[in-house]
C-alpha cells in the first residue's frame, strides 16, 4: 500500500463541515482483498484493538463494523476506522469517516477520517496502514508502544484543560478561533478588527505592564494597599539572615515565597522558629532571586475569580492529603490517589497528580511521617503547605457564600492590578463572612488564573468560568465581522473586488482576496492566486480589518477546505466546465458540489444566479433560514419571477437598467452603462457580475446609494483588475486583454468584442495543458464560431509536451466550419499578439487571451509600437505586473 496524496481539510469542505483529513490510498497488492479472504485477520484485528467492537458502521448496532469485517470489507474501509479508533485511543475522539474508490484508478481509494488533531491524525493514519499491512499478512502486531507515542503525541499538541473551557464557550457563542500555531495555547479569538488573543486565560486586553505587576507580589502587596484592600504585612529579603530579621520583627508564624514564583512554586506556610524560617527561605530562593516574609493569616485559602467587573467564581482550596488506612505507607497512598483517572500530569486533566518532593517531605514532618510511614486508620495526612491545584490540591465551589463587600473588594484588587482576568487569592476564617470582621487579606493576585477548580470543583456546584471570560471578552458579540465568500466557475475576481470597492466606499476598512492577490484597505500585501484557506486566514487574522471579500476557488475547496466556519453571504455566479478531471473532479455536477461547499456555508443569505441550472438546484437545499437572492441578465427568466412573486428578493437588468427587488418594491441602481466595468453595456458578463455584487451587499446591509455609487466608480483596468478585460487602444484597433480560458469565458468575450468592433473581431487565445483533451478541443471550437479569425497559441503546457495543446485546440477549431485562412497558430503568446494585430484595421476589435500579465503585451509591442507600449506599461507598473 502506498499513499498517493495526503491533504488536511482545516474547515468545512466537500465531505464535511468539520475538519478532515483526505487521503488517496493506492491498496496495491491488498486490492480486492478483503477481510474475510485473510485468515484470523478479523480475530486479530477485534484481539488487537478490541475497542472496535463499537463501532456501528452502516448495519448501525453495536459490534457492526464487526460484523462487516466477519462478512469482507476492503481494506480501504478498515484503515477509515483504524484511524479513527486510534485517534479516539490517543484522547483526540473523532467519529466521521467516509471511504470511495477513485474513479478510473483501480485499487485507489479516497480515504476521509475527521480529526482534532492534526499531527495525531495524521499518524493515526500511518499506523492503521501498519497494522493493516502486518495482519494482511498474518504477522503478529504489537501495539503497545506506536500507540503510547501516538498518545505523547496528543499530550504535545493537547490544549490545556483551562483554554479549553474558554474555547468551548466561545464555540456555544458561535465566535470563530484559530490556533495561531498548531502546538501552542495561543488563540485568536474572533475575526479582523474585531479580534482577541487568548494564552490560557491571559487575553490580549491584559497589559505586560498588569502581568509584571501581578507577578511581583510585593509591589502587588503595595498597590492594594494603597486601594485600601487589605494585605498581609511583610518585606522582601535577600538573604537568610533578613529573611529572620523581618520574622522577628512580624512577632509570629509567617510564610515565605518567592517574589514572582507562580503555582505554589516555593511557598512554605505556618513557619514559626528560626529553623523553619531558615529553611522556607532556601526553598523559596530556588524560584526567585528575592523572597517575601510575611505575616501569615490564619484561615482556609480562597481563589476568587474576577471576569471583567464581575466576581465569576470562588473555590476554597484544600491542600492535597491522603488518609491512613493502618496498613499503607504515606507513598503507597499516593500512588493509590495518583491512579485516579481524574489526576494527570501538568494541566491536561481535571485534577493534577500529587508529587512526593521536597515540599511534601517537609509538610509530612511538621506531622510526624515520612514518605514509608503508616499513617493510622481515618487519619488525614496533609502533602503541601499550600493548596494549589498544581500541585494536587482539591476544590470546593462557595461562590454562592461570598458577601457583597468581598464580592467588591476582589473585583478593585483586579482592576488596580490592571488585570481584566485576575485570580484573587485570599485567606480567612470564613468565607460567608466580611475580610475585615475576621483579619482576612488577599495574599496574591494572579494573572493567567488556572479555572479547573471552578468549572470541575471536587464539591459544589460547577461554574462555567470558560463563558464568564468569554463575556468579559465579548459581552454578547459574536466576534466575527462580515464576510462575503464569492464562487463560480467565471467573474469571481471581478465581482469580488466590485463588492469590496463598494465596500470600502461605504467607509468600511476591507481585507479581500483573489486570484491576483491579497488586498488589505485597497493596498496589495501579497501577490499571486490568493483564492485558498490561508489567504482567506490572511485576511480573517489582520486586526485592520472591518468587512473581508473572499474569493473562493475550487482549488483552495480541495486542498484545504474553507477558512471559515461560516459566512453572512455567500455568491455563486456560475458553474461551467472547467478544471475537469482533476481531483476527483469530472463532471460539472462535481464541480457543483465543490462550489457548493461555500453556499452551505453561508449563515444569512447566498446569492444565486436563476440563469445557471447548478445554482438554482443549490438553492433548493440550502437551510430554510438562509435566504435565497437570484440574480440574472433577462427580467423574464422564471426562476426569478417566481421568487419575487412569492416574496423573496433579487437583482435583474432591464432595458439596460440594474434593479434591485424585493417582492413588491423595484428599484433601479443605475445603468448599465453608467458601469465602466461594462464597456458601454457590452461587457453583459461584468452587468452579471455586477448584479451578483449589489444582491450580495443590500443583503449585507449596504444602502442601494451606496451599492450604485460603487458601482459607478469601479473600472476594471491594469491597475484595479488586471487581466479582466483590459481595454487599450493600438493604433485605432482595441485591444481586450482578459484572463479567460474556458468555453464559457471565451463566448462571453467574444459576444462582448461584437458589441464594441466596428469591423471584425479576432481572438488571439490559449488554455491551460492541464486540461482535458475534450476541454481544449471545446475551447478551439468554441473561439473559431466566436471570432471572425482565431490565433492559437500555447502559454502553460502544465505537463504536456510543446505543441500538443496547440493541435487539440486547432482540431477543436476545425470542426467549426471556419475556413483554414481564418484558424491561425503561432510558437508563443508574443508572436501570437503581433500576428492579430497584423490581421486588424482600426474599427476592429482583438481579444487577447493572456494567463500571465500585461508585461508580456507590453513586450509584444515594445519594437513595433514603442507609444502604444508605453501607455500600457504606465498601467501595468501600477498593478505590479
Amino acid at each position: 500500500m502506498k499513499i498517493l496524496d495526503q491533504r488536511v481539510l482545516r474547515g468545512p469542505n466537500l465531505y464535511a463541515a468539520r475538519p478532515c483529513l483526505l487521503t488517496v490510498l493506492d491498496l496495491e497488492e491488498l486490492h480486492e482483498v478483503g477481510s474475510s479472504d485473510v485468515p484470523g485477520f478479523t480475530d486479530a484485528l477485534l484481539a488487537l484493538m478490541p475497542s472496535l467492537m463499537a463501532h456501528r458502521c452502516s448495519p448501525g448496532h453495536y459490534g457492526g463494523f464487526a460484523e462487516r469485517l466477519r462478512d469482507g470489507t476492503y481494506m480501504g474501509h478498515i484503515i477509515e476506522h483504524l484511524t479513527l479508533e486510534l485517534q479516539c485511543l490517543a484522547g483526540t475522539p473523532a467519529g466521521f469517516g467516509r471511504t470511495r474508490r477513485v474513479r478510473g484508478q483501480p485499487g485507489a481509494y479516497r480515504v476521509v477520517c475527521a480529526y482534532k488533531v492534526e499531527e495525531v491524525a495524521v499518524d493515526a493514519f500511518d499506523l492503521a496502514l501498519a497494522i493493516v499491512a502486518a495482519l494482511a499478512k498474518g504477522e503478529r502486531f504489537d501495539l503497545e508502544e506506536p500507540l503510547a507515542a501516538l498518545r505523547r503525541t496528543a499530550e504535545r499538541n493537547a490544549v490545556g484543560t483551562s483554554t479549553a473551557a474558554v474555547l468551548k464557550a466561545a464555540r456555544r457563542r458561535r465566535i470563530p478561533y484559530f490556533r495561531v500555531t498548531e502546538n501552542t495555547n495561543l488563540f485568536q479569538l474572533g475575526w479582523g478588527s474585531k479580534q482577541k488573543r487568548l494564552q490560557a486565560t491571559m487575553t490580549g486586553d491584559a497589559s505586560n505592564i498588569a502581568c509584571r505587576i501581578a507577578s511581583d507580589k510585593q509591589l502587588t502587596k503595595a498597590l492594594l494597599k494603597e486601594a485600601g484592600v487589605p494585605v498581609p504585612g511583610g518585606s522582601v529579603v535577600a538573604s537568610a539572615d533578613e529573611a529572620l530579621r523581618a520574622a522577628r520583627r512580624l512577632r509570629g508564624t509567617v510564610t515565605v515565597k518567592p517574589l514572582d514564583a507562580n503555582q505554589g512554586k516555593g511557598v512554605t506556610t505556618q513557619c514559626n522558629t528560626p529553623e523553619e524560617v531558615a529553611a522556607a527561605f532556601e526553598a523559596a530562593r530556588k524560584f526567585s532571586r528575592s523572597v517575601i516574609v510575611e505575616r501569615y493569616i490564619e484561615g482556609h485559602d480562597y481563589r476568587v475569580l474576577v471576569t471583567g467587573d464581575v466576581v465569576a467564581a470562588a473555590s476554597l482550596r484544600r491542600p492535597p492529603a491522603v488518609t491512613g488506612d493502618g496498613r499503607r505507607t504515606v507513598r503507597e497512598l499516593v500512588e493509590i490517589e495518583n491512579g485516579n483517572p481524574a489526576r494527570g500530569k501538568g494541566h491536561t486533566n481535571i485534577l493534577t497528580q500529587i508529587p512526593l518532593d521536597e515540599h511534601a517531605l517537609q509538610a509530612l514532618q511538621k506531622q510526624g511521617y515520612g514518605f514509608d510511614s503508616v499513617p493510622p486508620v481515618g487519619v488525614p495526612v496533609t502533602l503541601r503547605g499550600n493548596a494549589n491545584l498544581s500541585t494536587g490540591g482539591t476544590a470546593e465551589d462557595v461562590t454562592a457564600l461570598l458577601p457583597e463587600e468581598t464580592r467588591a473588594t476582589c473585583v478593585r484588587a483586579a482592576q488596580k492590578i490592571g488585570l481584566d482576568v485576575a485570580g484573587i487569592d485570599l485567606v480567612c476564617r470564613d468565607i460567608a463572612r466580611p475580610l475585615d470582621e475576621q483579619g482576612g487579606a488577599i495574599i496574591e493576585v494572579n494573572a493567567a488564573p488556572g479555572i479547573r477548580m471552578h468549572q470541575y470543583p471536587a464539591a459544589g456546584t460547577p461554574r462555567d468560568a470558560g463563558d464568564a471570560i468569554v463575556q468579559a471578552m465579548y459581552g454578547d458579540d459574536n466576534g466575527r465581522i462580515p464576510v462575503i465568500a464569492i464562487t463560480g466557475t467565471n467573474g469571481k475576481t471581478t465581482t469580488t473586488l466590485m463588492a469590496a470597492h463598494c465596500v470600502r466606499m461605504a467607509g468600511f476598512r476591507t481585507g479581500v482576496t483573489t486570484t491576483e492577490g491579497v488586498y488589505i484597505d485597497g493596498r496589495r500585501i501579497v501577490s499571486g492566486d490568493c483564492s485558498g484557506y490561508w489567504s482567506a486566514r490572511t485576511v480573517l487574522t489582520d486586526p485592520t480589518v472591518d468587512f473581508a471579500v473572499l474569493e473562493t476557488a475550487r482549488g483552495g475547496i480541495l486542498k484545504r477546505g474553507l477558512a471559515f466556519d461560516r459566512c453572512d453571504v455567500a455568491v455563486v455566479l456560475n458553474i461551467s466546465a472547467d478544471h475537469l478531471g482533476l481531483d476527483g473532479v469530472n463532471t460539472v455536477e462535481d464541480l457543483a458540489r465543490v462550489k457548493g461547499v461555500v453556499a452551505s456555508a453561508a449563515s444569512r443569505c447566498v446569492v444565486l444566479n436563476a440563469e445557471d441550472r447548478h445554482c438554482v438546484r443549490m438553492g433548493a437545499r440550502l437551510r430554510e433560514q438562509v435566504e435565497v437572492l437570484y440574480f440574472a441578465l433577462d427580467p423574464d427568466n422564471p426562476v426569478l419571477l417566481k421568487h419575487l412573486a412569492n416574496g423573496g428578493r433579487g437583482a435583474y437588468l432591464q432595458d439596460g437598467e440594474l434593479v434591485i427587488a424585493d417582492g413588491t418594491r423595484h428599484m433601479v441602481l443605475l445603468r448599465a452603462a453608467e458601469m465602466p466595468s461594462a464597456l458601454g453595456g457590452h461587457a453583459r458578463y461584468n452587468i452579471a457580475n455586477g448584479l451578483a455584487a449589489a444582491a450580495a451587499l443590500l443583503a449585507s446591509g449596504l444602502t442601494p446609494e451606496r451599492i450604485a455609487a460603487g458601482l459607478a466608480s469601479f473600472v476594471s483596468d491594469g491597475r484595479s483588475n488586471p487581466l479582466r478585460s483590459n481595454v487599450f487602444d493600438v493604433r485605432g484597433v482595441t485591444v481586450v486583454v482578459d484572463y479567460a480560458h474556458n468555453p464559457a469565458a471565451y463566448t462571453a468575450l467574444s459576444g462582448m468584442a461584437r458589441g464594441l468592433s466596428k469591423g471584425k473581431v479576432v481572438g488571439v487565445v490559449t488554455a491551460p495543458g492541464d486540461r482535458r483533451d475534450q476541454d481544449l478541443q471545446a475551447v478551439g471550437a468554441t473561439c473559431a464560431n466566436g471570432f471572425d479569425e482565431i490565433v492559437v497559441y500555447e502559454s502553460n503546457n502544465r505537463g504536456r509536451a510543446p505543441g500538443e495543446c496547440a493541435r487539440l485546440m486547432l482540431a477543436g477549431a476545425a470542426t467549426s466550419g471556419r475556413p483554414d485562412e481564418a484558424i491561425h497558430s503561432r510558437l508563443n503568446g508574443q508572436e501570437a499578439l503581433r500576428h492579430g494585430l497584423s490581421l486588424c484595421r482600426p474599427g476592429d476589435v482583438m481579444v487577447f487571451a493572456c494567463g500571465s500579465s500585461l508585461g508580456e503585451v507590453v513586450e509584444a509591442l515594445r519594437e513595433s509600437d514603442p507609444d502604444s507600449a508605453r501607455r500600457i506599461a504606465e498601467q501595468a507598473a501600477l498593478a505590479g505586473a
